[in-house]
């Protein structure tokens, strides 16, 4: 069966570099991707896939499903196509969309013998929002039994984790007066920002290896002459796990509330951005996929790496089995987010490597179906 999936593949290798190349020349930021959407969805539609747009009320989000029309398990396949400012497709997303229509697409021409369905999401502003975390909450990922997304990188290495991620904001409120004539009638809420920062900085030492703190003032005054009335900070709070950075966090707002009684400041804390969970990858499915790749020829797999940064991937993999690994599409070490990863996808190897991983997650997808076992 698996030389079926690849002569399928074969019929649409010219197709998918087409349409990478095409998202590649026209990128678009997070929830405009309006053309890369189109693109995928009509590439979707030609194959018989029933597509639904404007998922959880984000108008670039899709979920294109195919039906064997006989029993059997679910898989899903995650698309990203959403560029950088300036950059472009500094982060490969180009091809990750296409990969995971590709794969959709080849697994669904033999869904008829084997049964079960396939899903294709379409999940926008992954450099952003995180459109994949407003999907899970909406229960768009459930029915999953495995869901899949493969990266485009300088070297091929095996899903690994990704940091549980927290944004706060930190609002302090104080009283104008003369900087220089009256201060003492003045409550200086910047002053409230700094022991902030000077209380974050001595948490340090009292925290797991795992967890950064960083963050930035956004506001501290209008003039040196004034002092200021409020002060604002938005920070980061990462760690390898969603319970560990929630404990994080409720300590750090025990000194966000002395440095405003410190000053006299009043002080409003709020989440500025959507929360990530840290990604937990399903290990059986991870070593399916490595065993496919490896049929594919792609036999040097690096061992996965724990990384600091974080990913809305994370929060579908606590919801339905999950892997996220990386195919090399260079002959060197690459610099994600850069133009120079950018121009790397439109290249000979990166079309081959985009018909590989969309192939190694098809086998895969079989392998799921036809074993009958889900591995929740």
């Amino acid at each position: 069966m698996k030389e079926r999936l690849f002569s399928e593949g074969q019929l649409i290798k010219e197709r998918l570099a087409e349409i990478s190349d095409y998202i590649y020349r026209n990128p678009e930021l997070g929830n405009e991707e309006y053309k890369a959407a189109e693109a995928l969805t009509s590439f979707l539609k030609e194959h018989n896939f029933s597509v639904e747009s404007n998922i959880a009320g984000m108008e670039t989000a899709f979920k294109a499903t195919f039906e064997s029309g006989k029993p059997g398990l679910t898989v899903g396949y995650l698309c990203e196509y959403d560029a950088l400012p300036k950059i472009g497709h500094g982060c490969g997303h180009n091809m990750i969309g296409v990969m995971s229509a590709g794969a959709g697409v080849v697994l669904s021409k033999v869904l008829s013998e084997i049964g079960g369905k396939v899903i294709v999401y379409g999940t926008p502003a992954e450099e952003t929002n995180g459109g994949k975390v407003i999907l899970t909450e909406a229960g768009v990922f459930d029915e999953l039994d495995a869901a899949m997304i493969v990266h485009p990188d300088g070297e091929t290495r095996a899903s690994g984790s990704s940091s549980a991620l927290y944004p706060l904001r930190f609002i302090y409120k104080g009283k104008t007066a003369h900087a220089a004539s009256c201060p003492e009638k003045g409550i200086n809420a910047l002053n409230s920002v700094i022991q902030l920062f000077n209380g974050i900085d001595a948490l340090r030492q009292h925290v797991t290896p795992d967890v950064r703190m960083h963050g930035i003032i956004t506001k501290g005054g209008v003039a040196a002459n004034i002092v200021p009335d409020e002060a604002v900070a938005d920070f980061y709070f990462r760690a390898s796990t969603k319970e560990r950075v929630t404990e994080v966090v409720e300590k750090v707002k025990k000194i966000a509330e002395g440095a405003a009684l410190m000053t006299g400041a009043t002080l409003e804390m709020e989440r500025y951005e959507l929360p990530y969970d840290d990604l937990k990858t399903n290990e059986t499915l991870s070593e399916m996929f490595n065993e496919n790749l490896r049929a594919l020829g792609i036999t040097d797999i690096k061992e996965a790496k724990t990384t600091g940064g974080s990913s809305d991937i994370g929060n579908v993999s606590h919801v339905a089995p999950t892997i996220h690994p990386y195919i090399g599409i260079t002959d060197c070490p690459m610099v994600g987010h850069s133009v120079e990863m950018a121009k790397a996808t439109t290249t000979s190897k990166a079309h081959d490597r985009l018909l590989i991983a969309a192939l190694a997650m098809a086998y895969t997808g079989y392998d799921i179906i036809n074993n009958g076992k889900s591995l929740r």
